[in-house]
Formats: C-alpha cells, structure tokens, sequence
C-alpha cells in the first residue's frame, strides 16, 4: 500500500492510496485505490479532538491491506488466489469519528468506523482504541536519530462489530498489537505492529510495517518552482 498525503488546509487533510498485493506462489496484482479526507472539527486543541474521516474505496477481493476491520471480517478474507478474488469488486464508502486526547506525554485514541458498499450489503462497523507515549517528552537541542524522544510505544486494540442487522461482537475478529515508532530528524518515519488475534475468526498473527517521508513545505517549494518555470518560458 503506497500513500500520498497532502495538507490542503490546517484542518482539511487529503491522501490518495494504491493498493497491490504480492502473495507467494501465486502472483503479483494491483488491487485498486482508496481516496480519504480527514476533517478536524476543532480549530483548538482540547481535551478531546474530534476528526471526522471519510473515504471512497474501489478495490477488488485480492486486496488484503487490512488498514481496519469491520463486520464479520475475519480469517476466512485471507484465503484464496488472487486471479479468484480479483473478480470481486468492493466499491465502498467508509466514515469514521475519530477522538484523541493528550495527558501527560500519551496519546489516547478512539475511532468508530461505519462502512457500506455502494451498490450492496448491510452497513458494516468496527472500532479501534488506543494509547501510545514517546520514551521522553524532553527534546534533545541537539539532532540527534537515536535520541529517546525520536522512539514511541504504546498499543491498541482494533476488530469488527458487525452489520446493523446483527450488530455486536459475535463471530468477529479483534486484535491486540504493540506499536512502535523511530522518526529521524530528516522526516523519515518507521513503523512497526505485531497484531495477535484474540477470537477463533482472528488471524493468529498480523505483521504491520510502515515506512513515512514528509516533504517540508511542499506546496510552497512547488509553487516556487513552477513560478520559476513560467518565468523563464
């Protein structure tokens, strides 16, 4: 899953993701996209944040990204080739309120999530929760990589709660993952979570691996550029 984020405003963030997935002794195949827009409610910091969230997916069966888990998702989804499960088409439009709050150096998160395929379905839900501090709240004045306060842990517990004709926690799947995080001074971020399923429909084990770069000012240096272009044309 490749994803490109742009602050468009102080509080109106869009991204675009690209799906694919490779599988093992099997193919290669591009799944599809996903367009999202988080819209914070509050100009100000509180002591609690709302975001609402909401995002368009075209994708097929073969994806298997599990950015959430909603319904009665569970490891049955991750069976089957990718030349079978291409043919299913999920065109889906995705909502979530997400909550934070900062206390004393942690982080604490919520987020309700509702999502329903355009064309068919039930309304599906699920939920993720958690909680996360960086190993100091002291910054070094100096640029450093390995300083404490670059390094963030915590964990969170995220699963399905169904559909609105049988909403609640039968037959779905929940995950309990420790987080971790190492931002370098030049914008580079990686992330890591082991998830542990918890029910009998959870995968026993997800691995989630992430990797970040932020542009600084990018929209400014780009405006700049084609400035520049135009003015030697």
């Amino acid at each position: 899953m490749a994803e490109f984020e742009y602050g468009l405003k102080a509080w109106w963030t869009t991204e675009l993701y690209l799906d694919g997935e490779t599988r093992l002794k099997d193919s290669t195949v591009f799944t599809g996209y996903r367009w999202e827009n988080r819209f914070r409610l509050l100009p100000r910091e509180h002591w609690i944040n709302p975001v609402l969230y909401l995002e368009f997916e075209n994708i097929n069966g073969a994806d298997r990204s599990l950015l959430e888990v909603v319904g009665t998702d569970g490891k049955a989804d991750l069976t089957g080739s990718n030349a079978e499960n291409r043919i299913e088409k999920k065109r889906e439009l995705e909502a979530k309120l997400i909550l934070s709050s900062h206390l004393k150096g942690w982080t604490v998160a919520e987020n309700f999530i509702a999502e329903k395929n355009v064309r068919h379905a039930p309304f599906e839900f699920g939920y993720a929760a958690g909680i996360s501090r960086p190993l100091a709240l002291a910054a070094n004045p100096e640029e450093c990589a390995f300083c404490l306060e670059n390094f963030q842990v915590g964990v969170e517990m995220y699963g399905g709660l169904g559909t609105h004709e049988d909403f609640g926690l039968r037959d779905t799947s929940h995950y309990v993952a420790p987080t971790a995080s190492w931002s370098l001074p030049n914008g580079t971020t990686f992330r890591v979570s082991p998830g542990f399923g918890v029910t009998d429909t959870s995968a026993r084990f997800l691995l989630r691996l992430g990797v970040s770069y932020e542009f600084e000012q990018f929209g400014r240096s780009a405006r700049r550029l084609l400035s520049r272009q135009g003015g030697h044309q």
